[in-house]
Protein backbone atom coordinates (compact mmCIF):
# COMPACT_ATOMS: atom_id res chain seq x y z
CA UNK A 1 0.00 0.00 0.00
CA UNK A 2 1.09 3.76 -0.51
CA UNK A 3 2.66 5.11 2.55
CA UNK A 4 2.82 8.46 2.89
CA UNK A 5 5.17 8.75 6.13
CA UNK A 6 8.82 8.31 4.59
CA UNK A 7 11.36 6.17 7.30
CA UNK A 8 14.70 7.33 8.17
CA UNK A 9 17.00 4.51 9.80
CA UNK A 10 20.17 4.79 11.19
CA UNK A 11 22.87 2.85 10.05
CA UNK A 12 25.41 1.29 12.68
CA UNK A 13 27.30 -2.47 13.51
CA UNK A 14 23.79 -4.35 13.61
CA UNK A 15 23.06 -2.87 9.60
CA UNK A 16 26.44 -2.45 8.06
CA UNK A 17 26.02 -4.99 5.90
CA UNK A 18 24.84 -4.98 1.49
CA UNK A 19 22.30 -7.80 2.19
CA UNK A 20 20.78 -5.99 5.52
CA UNK A 21 20.48 -2.73 3.75
CA UNK A 22 18.94 -4.44 0.94
CA UNK A 23 16.42 -6.08 2.94
CA UNK A 24 15.73 -2.62 5.23
CA UNK A 25 14.99 -0.64 1.56
CA UNK A 26 12.73 -3.61 0.52
CA UNK A 27 11.02 -2.99 4.20
CA UNK A 28 10.76 0.70 3.40
CA UNK A 29 13.60 2.34 3.86
CA UNK A 30 13.73 5.75 2.49
CA UNK A 31 16.77 7.59 3.85
CA UNK A 32 19.72 6.72 5.44
CA UNK A 33 21.18 8.30 8.39
CA UNK A 34 25.34 7.89 9.06
CA UNK A 35 25.89 9.04 12.64
CA UNK A 36 29.26 11.08 12.37
CA UNK A 37 29.39 10.48 15.99
CA UNK A 38 30.36 7.26 15.63
CA UNK A 39 33.09 5.63 13.20
CA UNK A 40 36.16 6.79 10.53
CA UNK A 41 35.44 8.35 7.27
CA UNK A 42 36.61 5.30 5.91
CA UNK A 43 33.37 3.82 7.28
CA UNK A 44 30.83 6.28 6.21
CA UNK A 45 32.64 6.30 2.62
CA UNK A 46 32.45 1.82 2.64
CA UNK A 47 28.62 2.43 3.93
CA UNK A 48 27.91 4.74 1.13
CA UNK A 49 28.89 2.60 -1.49
CA UNK A 50 26.53 -0.23 -0.12
CA UNK A 51 23.28 2.59 0.19
CA UNK A 52 23.76 3.75 -3.19
CA UNK A 53 24.27 -0.45 -4.43
CA UNK A 54 21.40 -1.62 -2.92
CA UNK A 55 19.24 1.78 -3.85
CA UNK A 56 20.69 0.40 -7.43
CA UNK A 57 18.70 -2.97 -6.47
CA UNK A 58 15.55 -2.24 -5.23
CA UNK A 59 15.28 0.50 -8.19
CA UNK A 60 14.49 3.79 -6.66
CA UNK A 61 17.00 6.51 -5.15
CA UNK A 62 17.17 6.66 -1.14
CA UNK A 63 18.91 9.65 0.19
CA UNK A 64 21.98 9.55 2.77
CA UNK A 65 21.92 12.00 5.82
CA UNK A 66 25.02 12.98 7.61
CA UNK A 67 24.19 13.67 10.79
CA UNK A 68 27.21 15.76 12.60
CA UNK A 69 28.11 15.39 16.13
CA UNK A 70 27.89 18.98 17.13
CA UNK A 71 29.21 20.48 20.18
CA UNK A 72 27.61 18.32 22.64
CA UNK A 73 29.24 18.59 26.29
CA UNK A 74 30.69 15.37 27.71
CA UNK A 75 32.50 13.73 30.50
CA UNK A 76 35.81 12.85 30.05
CA UNK A 77 37.03 9.10 30.75
CA UNK A 78 37.48 7.19 34.01
CA UNK A 79 40.78 5.11 34.83
CA UNK A 80 37.95 2.29 35.15
CA UNK A 81 35.94 3.19 32.45
CA UNK A 82 33.34 3.98 34.62
CA UNK A 83 32.14 4.71 38.45
CA UNK A 84 29.05 5.04 40.56
CA UNK A 85 27.73 7.95 42.05
CA UNK A 86 25.58 7.25 45.34
CA UNK A 87 22.95 10.00 46.21
CA UNK A 88 24.14 12.31 48.97
CA UNK A 89 27.73 12.29 48.17
CA UNK A 90 29.80 14.95 46.76
CA UNK A 91 31.48 14.77 43.40
CA UNK A 92 33.73 16.93 41.40
CA UNK A 93 33.38 18.06 37.19
CA UNK A 94 37.06 19.33 37.07
CA UNK A 95 38.32 20.60 33.88
CA UNK A 96 41.94 20.04 34.57
CA UNK A 97 40.85 15.98 35.21
CA UNK A 98 43.09 13.68 32.34
CA UNK A 99 41.21 10.50 34.31
CA UNK A 100 38.51 10.19 36.28
CA UNK A 101 38.39 8.27 39.36
CA UNK A 102 35.24 7.99 42.01
CA UNK A 103 35.76 11.68 43.13
CA UNK A 104 36.02 13.33 40.08
CA UNK A 105 36.03 13.13 36.38
CA UNK A 106 37.35 15.49 33.54
CA UNK A 107 35.26 17.72 31.06
CA UNK A 108 36.02 17.73 26.89
CA UNK A 109 34.77 21.61 27.29
CA UNK A 110 37.28 23.56 29.21
CA UNK A 111 35.01 26.31 29.91
CA UNK A 112 31.79 24.86 31.27
CA UNK A 113 32.97 25.78 35.04
CA UNK A 114 32.47 29.49 33.83
CA UNK A 115 29.05 28.76 32.32
CA UNK A 116 27.58 27.53 36.15
CA UNK A 117 26.91 28.92 39.22
CA UNK A 118 25.80 27.53 42.97
CA UNK A 119 21.89 26.20 42.43
CA UNK A 120 22.57 25.18 38.62
CA UNK A 121 21.46 21.68 37.94
CA UNK A 122 23.43 19.31 35.80
CA UNK A 123 21.65 16.03 33.86
CA UNK A 124 24.08 14.05 32.65
CA UNK A 125 23.68 10.72 30.80
CA UNK A 126 20.27 12.05 29.18
CA UNK A 127 19.17 12.85 32.90
CA UNK A 128 19.39 9.67 34.82
CA UNK A 129 22.06 11.28 36.63
CA UNK A 130 20.95 14.48 38.52
CA UNK A 131 23.83 16.65 40.30
CA UNK A 132 23.12 19.74 42.26
CA UNK A 133 25.97 22.60 41.77
CA UNK A 134 26.86 23.89 45.37
CA UNK A 135 29.97 25.71 44.35
CA UNK A 136 32.72 26.44 41.29
CA UNK A 137 36.27 27.02 41.98
CA UNK A 138 38.91 27.68 39.50
CA UNK A 139 38.20 24.80 36.87
CA UNK A 140 36.54 22.67 39.88
CA UNK A 141 32.50 22.33 39.59
CA UNK A 142 31.73 20.46 43.30
CA UNK A 143 28.47 18.85 43.06
CA UNK A 144 26.63 16.99 45.10
CA UNK A 145 24.84 13.76 43.79
CA UNK A 146 20.84 14.25 43.46
CA UNK A 147 19.84 11.24 41.79
CA UNK A 148 23.08 8.71 41.05
CA UNK A 149 23.79 5.70 39.41
CA UNK A 150 26.78 4.59 36.95
CA UNK A 151 28.68 6.92 34.30
CA UNK A 152 31.03 5.57 32.23
CA UNK A 153 33.52 7.64 29.58
CA UNK A 154 32.29 10.33 27.71
CA UNK A 155 28.30 10.76 28.44
CA UNK A 156 26.77 14.04 28.04
CA UNK A 157 26.35 17.09 30.49
CA UNK A 158 23.19 19.18 29.92
CA UNK A 159 22.04 21.90 32.61
CA UNK A 160 18.60 21.88 33.52
CA UNK A 161 16.69 24.76 31.50
CA UNK A 162 19.99 25.15 28.80
CA UNK A 163 22.17 27.68 28.68
CA UNK A 164 25.66 26.20 28.42
CA UNK A 165 27.69 28.13 25.71
CA UNK A 166 28.87 25.55 22.61
CA UNK A 167 30.87 27.03 19.67
CA UNK A 168 28.37 26.85 16.78
CA UNK A 169 30.55 23.71 14.88
CA UNK A 170 33.66 22.32 16.27
CA UNK A 171 36.75 21.16 14.06
CA UNK A 172 35.06 17.99 14.16
CA UNK A 173 32.05 19.04 12.45
CA UNK A 174 34.20 21.03 9.50
CA UNK A 175 35.59 17.70 8.73
CA UNK A 176 32.90 15.76 8.68
CA UNK A 177 30.73 18.20 6.58
CA UNK A 178 34.00 17.61 3.95
CA UNK A 179 33.41 13.91 4.34
CA UNK A 180 29.95 14.17 4.20
CA UNK A 181 29.91 15.93 0.82
CA UNK A 182 32.82 13.84 -0.55
CA UNK A 183 30.39 10.64 -0.35
CA UNK A 184 27.75 12.43 -1.73
CA UNK A 185 25.46 13.12 1.58
CA UNK A 186 22.16 14.67 0.28
CA UNK A 187 20.99 15.94 3.88
CA UNK A 188 23.53 17.43 6.57
CA UNK A 189 21.48 17.38 9.92
CA UNK A 190 23.89 20.18 12.44
CA UNK A 191 23.12 19.41 16.20
CA UNK A 192 22.54 21.67 18.88
CA UNK A 193 22.10 24.83 16.47
CA UNK A 194 20.96 27.65 19.17
CA UNK A 195 19.63 30.09 16.34
CA UNK A 196 19.42 30.78 12.41
CA UNK A 197 23.31 31.37 12.46
CA UNK A 198 24.50 28.36 13.41
CA UNK A 199 22.63 27.11 10.42
CA UNK A 200 23.65 29.80 7.96
CA UNK A 201 27.46 28.81 8.72
CA UNK A 202 26.71 25.10 8.24
CA UNK A 203 25.38 25.75 5.50
CA UNK A 204 27.66 27.84 3.86
CA UNK A 205 30.51 25.63 4.82
CA UNK A 206 28.33 22.71 3.27
CA UNK A 207 28.30 24.24 -0.04
CA UNK A 208 31.31 25.18 0.02
CA UNK A 209 32.88 21.46 0.62
CA UNK A 210 30.05 20.15 -1.32
CA UNK A 211 31.00 22.60 -4.82
CA UNK A 212 34.01 19.97 -6.09
CA UNK A 213 31.51 17.29 -6.31
CA UNK A 214 28.26 19.39 -7.56
CA UNK A 215 26.61 19.11 -4.63
CA UNK A 216 24.29 21.52 -2.28
CA UNK A 217 22.47 19.66 0.43
CA UNK A 218 19.62 20.26 2.56
CA UNK A 219 20.02 21.58 5.52
CA UNK A 220 18.56 19.87 8.58
CA UNK A 221 18.06 21.62 12.33
CA UNK A 222 18.14 19.44 14.99
CA UNK A 223 15.79 20.86 17.49
CA UNK A 224 17.41 19.67 20.81
CA UNK A 225 18.49 22.89 23.04
CA UNK A 226 16.00 25.15 25.27
CA UNK A 227 17.59 28.08 23.48
CA UNK A 228 16.06 27.02 19.81
CA UNK A 229 12.63 26.79 21.14
CA UNK A 230 12.48 30.80 21.17
CA UNK A 231 14.84 31.23 17.74
CA UNK A 232 12.27 28.27 16.23
CA UNK A 233 10.90 30.62 13.33
CA UNK A 234 14.60 31.28 12.74
CA UNK A 235 15.85 28.51 12.49
CA UNK A 236 13.27 27.22 10.15
CA UNK A 237 13.70 30.14 7.96
CA UNK A 238 17.35 29.42 7.48
CA UNK A 239 16.97 25.58 7.02
CA UNK A 240 15.08 23.35 4.76
CA UNK A 241 13.87 21.04 7.56
CA UNK A 242 14.12 20.31 11.44
CA UNK A 243 14.44 17.74 13.46
CA UNK A 244 12.50 17.00 16.58
CA UNK A 245 15.11 15.74 18.59
CA UNK A 246 13.80 14.68 21.73
CA UNK A 247 16.29 13.12 23.90
CA UNK A 248 18.41 15.88 24.78
CA UNK A 249 15.79 18.44 24.13
CA UNK A 250 13.60 16.29 26.97
CA UNK A 251 16.60 16.55 29.01
CA UNK A 252 16.94 20.19 28.94
CA UNK A 253 13.26 21.29 29.13
CA UNK A 254 11.61 17.86 31.22
CA UNK A 255 10.17 15.28 29.26
CA UNK A 256 6.18 16.67 30.02
CA UNK A 257 7.76 19.84 28.09
CA UNK A 258 8.05 17.43 24.63
CA UNK A 259 4.49 16.20 23.45
CA UNK A 260 3.44 19.68 23.10
CA UNK A 261 6.68 21.19 21.66
CA UNK A 262 6.33 18.09 18.76
CA UNK A 263 3.06 19.47 17.98
CA UNK A 264 3.83 22.82 17.83
CA UNK A 265 7.39 22.25 16.05
CA UNK A 266 5.67 20.22 13.19
CA UNK A 267 2.98 22.54 12.80
CA UNK A 268 5.42 25.17 12.01
CA UNK A 269 7.24 23.32 9.92
CA UNK A 270 4.78 22.39 7.81
CA UNK A 271 3.56 26.00 7.95
CA UNK A 272 6.46 27.08 6.62
CA UNK A 273 6.80 24.98 3.87
CA UNK A 274 10.04 23.04 5.73
CA UNK A 275 10.67 19.30 6.00
CA UNK A 276 10.18 17.87 9.93
CA UNK A 277 11.81 14.75 11.11
CA UNK A 278 10.61 12.67 14.52
CA UNK A 279 12.88 11.25 16.18
CA UNK A 280 14.24 9.55 19.56
CA UNK A 281 13.13 6.27 21.20
CA UNK A 282 10.58 5.49 18.85
CA UNK A 283 10.61 1.78 18.75
CA UNK A 284 13.19 1.72 21.32
CA UNK A 285 12.11 -1.81 22.46
CA UNK A 286 12.89 -3.29 19.56
CA UNK A 287 16.69 -2.75 19.70
CA UNK A 288 16.10 -6.45 22.12
CA UNK A 289 12.34 -7.31 21.26
CA UNK A 290 10.99 -8.76 17.91
CA UNK A 291 7.95 -6.41 18.71
CA UNK A 292 7.26 -3.06 19.90
CA UNK A 293 5.45 -1.84 23.15
CA UNK A 294 1.70 -0.72 22.88
CA UNK A 295 2.89 3.17 23.72
CA UNK A 296 5.46 3.25 21.10
CA UNK A 297 3.24 2.34 18.62
CA UNK A 298 0.87 5.05 19.33
CA UNK A 299 3.98 7.42 19.84
CA UNK A 300 4.33 6.68 16.19
CA UNK A 301 0.77 7.04 14.85
CA UNK A 302 0.89 10.38 17.23
CA UNK A 303 3.68 11.99 15.45
CA UNK A 304 1.97 10.58 11.72
CA UNK A 305 -1.40 12.27 12.61
CA UNK A 306 0.44 15.64 13.89
CA UNK A 307 1.99 15.65 9.56
CA UNK A 308 5.13 14.78 10.43
CA UNK A 309 7.12 14.18 7.42
CA UNK A 310 9.31 11.29 8.26
CA UNK A 311 9.91 9.01 11.71
CA UNK A 312 13.42 7.89 12.44
CA UNK A 313 14.80 5.23 13.62
CA UNK A 314 18.45 5.71 15.87
CA UNK A 315 19.69 2.55 17.95
CA UNK A 316 16.53 0.59 16.72
CA UNK A 317 18.33 -0.37 13.54
CA UNK A 318 22.05 0.94 14.06
CA UNK A 319 22.80 -1.47 17.21
CA UNK A 320 19.06 -3.87 17.08
CA UNK A 321 18.80 -7.45 16.73
CA UNK A 322 15.83 -6.63 14.04
CA UNK A 323 16.52 -3.75 12.20
CA UNK A 324 14.44 -5.15 9.09
CA UNK A 325 11.66 -6.01 11.46
CA UNK A 326 11.85 -2.44 13.05
CA UNK A 327 11.47 -1.01 9.64
CA UNK A 328 8.62 -3.73 8.40
CA UNK A 329 6.68 -2.60 11.87
CA UNK A 330 7.11 1.09 11.57
CA UNK A 331 5.76 0.95 8.07
CA UNK A 332 2.56 -0.59 9.23
CA UNK A 333 2.06 1.64 11.74
CA UNK A 334 2.20 4.76 9.39
CA UNK A 335 -0.03 3.53 6.98
CA UNK A 336 -2.91 2.17 9.29
CA UNK A 337 -2.42 5.56 11.06
CA UNK A 338 -2.86 7.51 7.65
CA UNK A 339 -5.94 5.71 6.89
CA UNK A 340 -7.55 7.89 10.04
CA UNK A 341 -6.04 11.09 9.12
CA UNK A 342 -8.59 13.53 8.16
CA UNK A 343 -8.04 16.27 5.29
CA UNK A 344 -8.49 19.99 6.26
CA UNK A 345 -7.53 20.80 2.85
CA UNK A 346 -10.66 23.53 1.92
CA UNK A 347 -9.54 24.94 5.55
CA UNK A 348 -6.45 25.42 5.15
CA UNK A 349 -6.78 27.31 1.65
CA UNK A 350 -9.19 29.89 3.47
CA UNK A 351 -7.45 33.75 3.65
CA UNK A 352 -4.17 32.14 1.68
CA UNK A 353 -2.49 34.24 -1.10
CA UNK A 354 -0.09 32.82 -3.37
CA UNK A 355 2.51 35.14 -4.80
CA UNK A 356 4.24 32.66 -7.00
CA UNK A 357 2.57 30.95 -10.24
CA UNK A 358 4.65 27.42 -9.49
CA UNK A 359 2.80 27.55 -6.40
CA UNK A 360 -0.64 28.39 -7.31
CA UNK A 361 -0.32 25.67 -9.93
CA UNK A 362 0.52 23.53 -6.72
CA UNK A 363 -2.06 24.23 -4.70
CA UNK A 364 -4.39 24.08 -7.59
CA UNK A 365 -3.40 20.65 -8.71
CA UNK A 366 -3.84 19.75 -5.04
CA UNK A 367 -7.11 20.96 -4.54
CA UNK A 368 -8.46 19.54 -7.91
CA UNK A 369 -7.69 16.06 -7.47
CA UNK A 370 -9.02 16.37 -3.84
CA UNK A 371 -12.35 17.12 -5.45
CA UNK A 372 -12.27 15.65 -8.38
CA UNK A 373 -11.16 12.21 -6.89
CA UNK A 374 -8.36 11.69 -9.09
CA UNK A 375 -5.98 8.81 -8.67
CA UNK A 376 -3.23 10.75 -8.57
CA UNK A 377 -1.23 13.84 -8.61
CA UNK A 378 1.77 14.32 -11.13
CA UNK A 379 4.49 16.48 -11.15
CA UNK A 380 6.99 16.76 -13.53
CA UNK A 381 9.49 18.97 -11.58
CA UNK A 382 13.45 20.06 -12.07
CA UNK A 383 14.30 21.36 -8.38
CA UNK A 384 11.36 19.16 -6.38
CA UNK A 385 9.60 22.66 -5.14
CA UNK A 386 6.11 22.18 -6.59
CA UNK A 387 6.20 18.40 -5.12
CA UNK A 388 7.34 20.26 -1.52
CA UNK A 389 4.24 22.57 -2.13
CA UNK A 390 1.87 19.68 -2.16
CA UNK A 391 2.87 17.60 0.33
CA UNK A 392 2.49 20.28 3.18
CA UNK A 393 -1.38 19.83 2.56
CA UNK A 394 -2.89 16.11 3.42
CA UNK A 395 -5.33 15.23 0.43
CA UNK A 396 -5.38 11.06 0.47
CA UNK A 397 -4.21 11.52 -3.14
CA UNK A 398 -0.41 9.93 -3.70
CA UNK A 399 1.47 12.31 -5.32
CA UNK A 400 4.00 11.14 -8.29
CA UNK A 401 7.17 13.55 -8.42
CA UNK A 402 9.16 13.06 -11.40
CA UNK A 403 12.19 14.85 -12.26
CA UNK A 404 15.37 13.80 -14.59
CA UNK A 405 17.73 15.02 -11.56
CA UNK A 406 18.89 12.50 -9.53
CA UNK A 407 19.57 15.11 -6.63
CA UNK A 408 16.14 15.83 -6.33
CA UNK A 409 15.03 12.45 -6.89
CA UNK A 410 16.68 11.52 -3.45
CA UNK A 411 15.50 14.89 -2.05
CA UNK A 412 12.04 14.34 -2.65
CA UNK A 413 12.48 10.57 -0.91
CA UNK A 414 11.95 13.14 2.50
CA UNK A 415 8.45 14.68 1.53
CA UNK A 416 5.49 13.55 2.87
CA UNK A 417 3.25 11.68 0.19
CA UNK A 418 5.20 12.06 -2.35
CA UNK A 419 7.32 9.40 -4.46
CA UNK A 420 10.13 11.15 -6.72
CA UNK A 421 10.40 8.65 -10.02
CA UNK A 422 12.95 9.26 -12.67
CA UNK A 423 11.99 10.73 -16.34
CA UNK A 424 14.14 10.49 -19.07
CA UNK A 425 13.31 13.67 -20.86
CA UNK A 426 12.77 17.48 -19.97
CA UNK A 427 12.94 18.87 -22.81
CA UNK A 428 9.04 18.38 -25.09
CA UNK A 429 6.22 19.15 -22.67
CA UNK A 430 4.30 16.78 -24.46
CA UNK A 431 6.99 14.03 -24.40
CA UNK A 432 7.24 14.35 -21.32
CA UNK A 433 3.80 14.07 -19.80
CA UNK A 434 3.23 10.75 -22.09
CA UNK A 435 6.42 9.54 -20.20
CA UNK A 436 5.01 10.54 -16.98
CA UNK A 437 1.96 8.32 -17.41
CA UNK A 438 3.86 5.90 -18.69
CA UNK A 439 5.89 5.86 -15.34
CA UNK A 440 2.72 5.91 -13.20
CA UNK A 441 0.90 3.27 -15.03
CA UNK A 442 3.44 1.11 -15.40
CA UNK A 443 4.37 0.69 -12.22
CA UNK A 444 0.97 0.12 -11.07
CA UNK A 445 -0.18 3.54 -9.56
CA UNK A 446 -3.14 4.28 -12.29
CA UNK A 447 -5.11 2.27 -14.86
CA UNK A 448 -7.66 2.55 -17.53
CA UNK A 449 -10.38 5.28 -16.13
CA UNK A 450 -8.34 6.31 -13.29
CA UNK A 451 -8.22 10.46 -13.73
CA UNK A 452 -4.96 11.61 -12.99
CA UNK A 453 -3.90 15.60 -12.50
CA UNK A 454 -0.45 16.88 -14.06
CA UNK A 455 1.29 19.64 -13.29
CA UNK A 456 4.76 21.15 -15.79
CA UNK A 457 6.41 23.92 -16.44
CA UNK A 458 6.29 25.70 -20.41
CA UNK A 459 9.55 25.86 -21.37
CA UNK A 460 10.65 22.50 -19.67
CA UNK A 461 14.02 22.20 -17.75
CA UNK A 462 13.81 26.03 -15.75
CA UNK A 463 13.57 24.86 -11.69
CA UNK A 464 10.65 27.02 -10.98
CA UNK A 465 8.74 27.07 -13.51
CA UNK A 466 5.64 25.10 -13.17
CA UNK A 467 2.88 26.90 -14.94
CA UNK A 468 0.57 24.35 -16.15
CA UNK A 469 -1.66 22.22 -14.98
CA UNK A 470 -3.72 19.72 -17.03
CA UNK A 471 -6.57 16.66 -16.20
CA UNK A 472 -6.63 13.56 -18.11
CA UNK A 473 -8.28 9.91 -18.03
CA UNK A 474 -6.08 7.58 -18.52
CA UNK A 475 -8.02 5.23 -21.18
CA UNK A 476 -8.87 8.11 -22.82
CA UNK A 477 -5.68 9.87 -23.08
CA UNK A 478 -3.62 6.95 -24.82
CA UNK A 479 -6.22 6.52 -27.04
CA UNK A 480 -6.01 9.92 -28.48
CA UNK A 481 -2.28 9.08 -28.35
CA UNK A 482 -2.63 6.17 -30.62
CA UNK A 483 -5.15 8.25 -33.03
CA UNK A 484 -2.17 10.87 -33.65
CA UNK A 485 0.41 7.89 -34.05
CA UNK A 486 1.90 8.34 -30.91
CA UNK A 487 2.48 5.71 -29.13
CA UNK A 488 3.72 5.56 -25.81
CA UNK A 489 6.95 3.06 -25.46
CA UNK A 490 5.62 0.26 -23.11
CA UNK A 491 1.96 1.29 -22.86
CA UNK A 492 0.45 -1.19 -25.90
CA UNK A 493 -2.00 -2.69 -23.15
CA UNK A 494 -3.49 0.77 -22.20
Amino acid sequence: MHRATKIVATIGPASSNPDILLQMMQAGLDVVRFNFSHGSADDHRQRAEWVREAARQVGREVAIMADLQGPKIRVGKFENNKTMLVAGNTFILDAGCELGNNDRVGLDCKDLPRDLRAGDVLLLNDGLIVLDVTRVIGEEIHTVVKVGGELSNNKGINRQGGGLTAPALTEKDMEDIKTAMSLGADFVAVSFPKNATYMEMARQLANIAGAPYGIKPKMIAKIERAEAIPALQGILDASDGIMVARGDLAVEVGNATVPALQKRMIRMARESNKLVITATQMMESMIHAPVPTRAEVSDVANAVLDGTDAVMLSAETAAGKYPVTTIETMAAVCVESEKSEESQLDRDFLDRTFTRIDQSIAMGALFTAFHLGAKAVVALTESGSTALWMSRHWTHVPIFALTPRVSSERTMSLYRNVTPLHLDTNIDRDLALNQALEVVVSKGYAARGDMVVLTVGEPMGAAGGTNTLKIVRVGDHFRRLKMRGQRPRGLSQV
